[in-house]
């Protein structure tokens, strides 16, 4: 199904994958080899994906800019330099199916090779020659390190309410997809307003997105979530599900304050949470995101691009189905 929706921008998507690695360039054999390990597991690429139909979108006659299709690269360059840090941080050991960099090399060649991708994302952002693309995407790298730190001072703190993980979850995934969206339509001269409704529905995308992952990480498989089911759990990062589950179940609070020390905690407190209304709770929070991102696109033009744009929606919203 996701493959039939990116028909539009199918053989775009194919020259990035060629693109990502010729711009990778490292001259260190190690770093070169960890950067095409990420990429060589492929992942999804939804984000360059949105980045070239909002560019579509945004252009009378659908034509794509090499600007543009840089922009695309650089935001798959970016997101993959955070997964780099999060599986380091979060002690992941495999991602897309595949072992992930620090298991394959170390932590310390992981940290470099995540370093290395923001830097070269960094260099690429500057050539684009738009000072106002380069201050809007650029924000996206303090957004990421601001959500991980959040992240980390929350870790099994059962008080933390839904607007601080709402709050986390932008800065830690909707931020570059909202920023990439914008910087798209910024690079076709758009006016403020449509680079404003372009923003809201890349933010309300990546909110609804990461809403959907976290549901995934409790009732769903690794191959839907391209790391270990239930993984959150065991680190600590209480998400929407857990926390509706806390308002109905206390027992959870046990589980929580001993950090799923036990063999079976973390299995249990999935358990817990299917036989509360947790998860119906995150659906329904997910699905007002998508109707936000929906919201904002309500007044462009109609064309093929923005049609794939809203069927984008019911993509992330089946991902649980």
């Amino acid at each position: 199904m996701y493959t039939n929706i990116l028909l539009p921008v199918y053989e775009e998507l194919l020259h990035l994958d060629k693109n990502l690695k010729e711009m990778i360039g490292a001259k260190n054999p190690i770093l070169y080899a960890a950067a095409e390990h990420l990429f060589d597991a492929g992942g999804k690429r939804i984000r360059p994906a949105i980045v070239l139909l909002v560019a579509k979108a945004t252009n009378e006659y659908n034509i794509i800019s090499h600007e543009q299709h840089r922009l695309a690269e650089i935001t798959e360059i970016i997101h993959t330099a955070s997964l780099v840090h999060d599986d380091v941080i979060d002690e992941c050991s495999t991602r897309r199916g595949v072992n992930t960099v620090h298991k394959t090399f170390n932590t310390k060649i992981a940290v470099l090779a995540g370093d290395f991708l923001f830097a070269q994302s960094s260099w690429y952002l500057a050539n684009l020659n738009n000072l106002e693309v380069v201050k809007t995407i650029s924000k996206v790298i303090t957004d990421f390190a601001e959500g991980e730190v959040r992240q980390g001072n929350n870790n099994f703190n059962y008080k933390i309410s839904i607007d601080d993980y709402i709050e986390k979850s932008f800065y830690k995934t909707a931020s570059l997809i909202a920023a990439s969206c914008k910087g798209a339509a910024m690079l076709n001269n758009c006016s403020e307003n449509v680079q404003n409704q372009f923003y809201l529905y890349g933010k309300h995308l990546g909110l609804a997105f990461q809403i959907i992952d976290d549901i995934l990480d409790v009732v769903g498989s690794n191959i839907s979530l391209g790391k270990p089911a239930g993984s959150d759990l065991k680190n600590g990062h209480l998400t929407s599900p857990i926390i509706f589950a806390l308002e109905e179940n206390e027992y959870l609070y046990n589980l929580i304050a001993r950090e799923f020390k036990n063999k079976k905690d973390t299995q249990c407190a999935i358990e817990i949470i299917d036989k509360t209304k947790a998860i119906y709770k995150a659906k329904d929070l997910a699905e007002e995101h998508i109707q936000a991102a929906l919201n904002a696109l309500t007044n462009q033009p109609t064309s093929e691009a923005c049609n794939t744009l809203q069927l984008l929606t019911s993509y992330i919203t089946h991902r649980i189905h």
